[in-house]
């Protein structure tokens, strides 16, 4: 004879059936946890060839609250490159001419959570000219307009080459920042400052990677930030502390990292207003904080001035923090 179910069971089943859609159950009843979520697969990827021999990959940066820490860059399925959360464009270089590749990224956040890859199409690099030694023209008319706080955009006239322009590479403050298509005449330049002053310039490359001279310069400033929060871009709680160990005095310094839309990973210390060090924070290292420990000149001197401002995302260097005073013996 079948024993008859009993109520409490009953209500389990019923339990289960009903959470089906949504989760699974385990032998005793409950509700199995919900997997963590991964970070969104990232968006916008594109590949434009630069020479015969590299190509510039670049995407959609992810949401703050995504809190990713790193990207990784895959060609033919194998990954090739790790890339900082606040950069989402790189060069690939090392490719074979009239060579077709595929190149994919993938978002990676503080738990180690790894997304699912986003696809660009297939690109094929040009073909190799060992004869190719002339460089394109400069591009002429640049002309920078600000779209807001964060972002500008940049237009020129083309440049000229015997074979082909393949790419425009893009300077800020005389550094590459960003690359675009030989076919393109524009370009968005995001993760600016708000109001805060740019100068640019562009440079036309052909396929056998010969590189022109740069176009004139064009300056912008970008747009205050509406409501935004003075301060945004200063590390803040900066606390140092004199230690003495072995007879020597050294200084320990610990900091709370700015917000200013992007992980840092650079900072400068300075101690009665002179260059004391730099650190440079690796891919693992926590980038809600800053930490150093910095021994301290026999001087002489019972107390010191410490000052530490971050690198930020564009590249710049933003304001320092106040003075904190540190007393070492007396």
């Amino acid at each position: 004879m079948r024993p008859t179910p009993t109520l409490a069971a009953l209500s389990t089943t019923a339990a289960c059936l009903l959470a089906l859609t949504a989760t699974s159950c385990g032998s005793d009843g409950e509700a199995a946890a919900e997997p963590p979520e991964t970070p969104t697969v990232p968006t916008g990827v594109t590949v434009y060839t630069s020479t015969s021999t590299s190509v510039h990959v670049m995407w959609n940066k992810a949401a703050e609250a995504e809190n990713v820490r790193r990207y990784e860059v895959y060609r033919n399925g194998k990954k090739i490159q790790n890339v900082p959360a606040e950069k989402h464009m790189i060069d690939i270089t090392g490719l074979k001419p009239s060579s077709s590749y595929t190149f994919a990224v993938r978002a990676r956040d503080a738990d180690g959570k790894l997304s699912g890859p986003g696809q660009a199409p297939a690109v094929t690099t040009p073909s190799a000219d060992a004869d190719d030694s002339k460089p394109p023209t400069r591009p002429e008319s640049l002309k920078a307009r600000a779209d807001g706080p964060r972002s500008a955009t940049l237009t020129w006239t083309r440049s000229e080459d015997d074979k082909e322009v393949t790419s425009y590479d893009i300077y800020q403050e005389g550094t590459k920042i960003h690359s675009v298509g030989g076919t393109e005449t524009t370009a968005s330049v995001t993760t600016l400052r708000p109001d805060t002053p740019y100068t640019f310039t562009v440079k036309a490359r052909d396929a056998a990677g010969n590189s022109g001279p740069a176009s004139p310069s064009a300056s912008v400033t970008t747009e205050p930030e509406p409501g935004g929060k003075a301060g945004a871009e200063i590390p803040t709680d900066l606390q140092a502390t004199a230690r003495k160990d072995a007879g020597a005095w050294n200084l320990d310094l610990v900091w709370n990292a700015p917000k200013a839309g992007g992980d840092i990973t650079e900072y400068e210390v300075y101690v009665d207003g002179k260059f004391a060090s730099k650190l440079v924070l690796g891919e693992s290292a926590p980038k809600d904080t800053g930490r150093i420990s910095l021994p301290l000149e026999k001087s002489g001197k019972a107390t010191y001035a410490v000052k530490v401002r971050a690198k930020l995302p564009d590249g710049k260097w933003g304001p320092f923090t106040k003075d904190v005073t540190v007393r070492a013996g007396g």
